[in-house]
C-alpha cells in the first residue's frame, strides 16, 4: 500500500479561453473532509460557475473510497478528467476542486476535458507529496520519573503526543507509525508500558 499523499493545501490558475480555472488541492482523510472544503470554496467563490471536484480516500491504486462531480458541466469533462490525474500520479487522500468562471467562449467537451485536467496537473506541479504512512494510536503508561523519557522516545520516532492524563502514574495518548510499534516497545521498555488505545 505505496502511495503518496500531500503534505499541504495548494492552488493553481489558469485561463482557457477568457475561462478562469482556479484548482484548490487539499490533503483529506474523509468525504465529509472533502466535502467541508467543497462547501467552503463555493461559498468563498459564490459567483463562479462551476465548482467541479474529484477525490480518493486511501489507496489510488486500489480505491474503495473515490468520487467526483462534473457540477453542471457536460458528462465527463471535468470530474472525471481530474480523477484520472489522481489515479495516473498515484495520489491519495486528496481532493481536487476546481472553480470555473466561464469566459463567453464554449471550449466544447474535449476542450473541457482539457482545461480540467489541465488545470489539475496545474495543482500537481505545486505539490510537495510524501510517501503515505499509516499511522496508529497507543496509551504509555509510564511513571512520573520517567515521563520525560518516554516523550524524548516518542518524538524521537516522530510520533506525536496528543494527550497526558495525571493520576498514579503518568499515561500519555500518542499518535505514531503503525510500523513503529514494536520498536517503541522495545526502546521504552524501562521507562514505560505500551497498551493498546483501547486500555
Amino acid at each position: 500500500m505505496s502511495y503518496q499523499t500531500l503534505q499541504q493545501p495548494v492552488s493553481a490558475r489558469l485561463e482557457i479561453k477568457k475561462s478562469a480555472f482556479i484548482a484548490y488541492a487539499y490533503p483529506v482523510t474523509s468525504r465529509e473532509q472533502a466535502m467541508f472544503h467543497v462547501e467552503q470554496l463555493r461559498g468563498q467563490y459564490a459567483d463562479a460557475r462551476h465548482w467541479c471536484w474529484a477525490y480518493i480516500i486511501g489507496d489510488p491504486n486500489n480505491t474503495t473510497s473515490a468520487g467526483f462531480d462534473d457540477d453542471g458541466e457536460p458528462n465527463g469533462t471535468a470530474g472525471r478528467p481530474i480523477l484520472n490525474v489522481l489515479q495516473h500520479k498515484s495520489i491519495g487522500n486528496i481532493i481536487i476542486i476546481v472553480v470555473r468562471y466561464f469566459g463567453g467562449i464554449k471550449l466544447g467537451a474535449g476542450g473541457l476535458t482539457r482545461a480540467y485536467a489541465g488545470s489539475a496537473q496545474a495543482a500537481v506541479d505545486q505539490m510537495i507529496l510524501c510517501p503515505y504512512v499509516p499511522m496508529t494510536q497507543v496509551n504509555i503508561q509510564a511513571e512520573f520519573a520517567t515521563e520525560a523519557q518516554c516523550r524524548y522516545v516518542v518524538e524521537r520516532l516522530n510520533g506525536t503526543i496528543d494527550n497526558v492524563a495525571y493520576d498514579k502514574q503518568v499515561l500519555l495518548t500518542v499518535t505514531i507509525a503503525k510500523r513503529d510499534i514494536d520498536l517503541l516497545k522495545t526502546e521504552l521498555a524501562m521507562a514505560g508500558k505500551v497498551l493498546s488505545a483501547e486500555e
